[in-house]
């Protein structure tokens, strides 16, 4: 169990949104527009999807960037705009190899990533990009976020609950055809980690014309769920977590102390 609970509660914006496929800019300034209806101090943290800014394409060769870059550039002042955590995830390139990197961009500027560690064999990230190897922990506004990217999801070992987070995040390029599988796997991570699981996923279709129709969720600790987004449509939807609530189950449901014990090997 965890030294302490988060001593507030905390304002999630999920923002399924339609992407435009290898397009920086354009995606850039679409995703302005949304944002737009969100005023400084209305809400602690912005999810975007994966890939936000290019879609889930493998073209990293041509629109992955080493180093800082302009849609890195972008997270910063839109966190600096909205007085918001801003995430989402980007192609990037760092000494000749590829990651699908997550950032957690902080108001002031400064950021967090995490590199995806479960690369999607079934469109060959893995023979594009290379997977991470180091679980992230973030803290904002007194919480705990465990940073996950899409395949993710079906790892639950990855996941695993080991006293250090209070919520999962996942961001994602999950098709409609397997939108059933997203919805049942975020459930069964809210579940047996007690832990806030929010979901965000893209709309729209990519330039392989595959459908996404996005159904963002977010769970509480007992995988009920406390949002849902209309499936197919482009929009922001708010929820808030409740620190009181995570305290109350974890300590009136103590299952953790009967759980197996076990290490990851990388």
């Amino acid at each position: 169990m965890p030294d302490s609970y988060p001593t507030q509660a905390v304002r999630i914006a999920m923002v399924q949104a339609n992407l435009y496929w290898e397009d920086k800019a354009s995606n850039r300034m679409h995703l302005s527009e949304l944002l737009s209806s969100i005023a400084p101090r209305e809400t602690d943290v912005i999810v975007l999807p994966e890939m936000f800014d290019t879609a889930f394409s493998m073209n990293a060769a041509e629109l992955a960037v080493e180093g800082e870059e302009e849609s890195l550039d972008w997270m910063k002042a839109i966190a600096k705009e909205k007085e918001a955590v801003v995430t989402g995830s980007l192609m990037v390139k760092v000494s000749g190899s590829y990651y699908n990197r997550l950032y957690w961009v902080f108001p002031e500027g400064n950021y967090q990533h995490y590199d995806k560690r479960h690369l999607f064999g079934l469109m060959n990230e893995d023979e594009v990009f290379r997977a991470g190897s180091e679980r992230v922990i973030v803290r904002w506004k007194s919480w705990r976020f465990c940073l996950q990217v899409c395949y993710d999801l079906r790892f639950p070992v990855w996941s695993r609950y080991q006293g250090d987070y209070d919520a999962l995040l996942y961001v994602a390029n999950w098709p409609e055809r397997r939108v059933y599988a997203w919805q049942q796997l975020l459930c069964a991570r809210a579940i047996e980690n007690q832990a806030y699981v929010i979901g965000v996923n893209r709309v729209g279709k990519d330039g392989n014309e595959i459908p996404f129709t996005g159904s963002s969720m977010t769970y509480d600790p007992l995988g009920k769920p406390l949002s849902a987004i209309v499936s197919g449509k482009e929009t922001i939807c708010h929820v808030k977590l409740q620190a009181t609530a995570l305290e109350k189950i974890r300590k009136g449901l103590p299952f953790f102390k009967d759980a197996d014990h076990f290490n990851i090997d990388n």
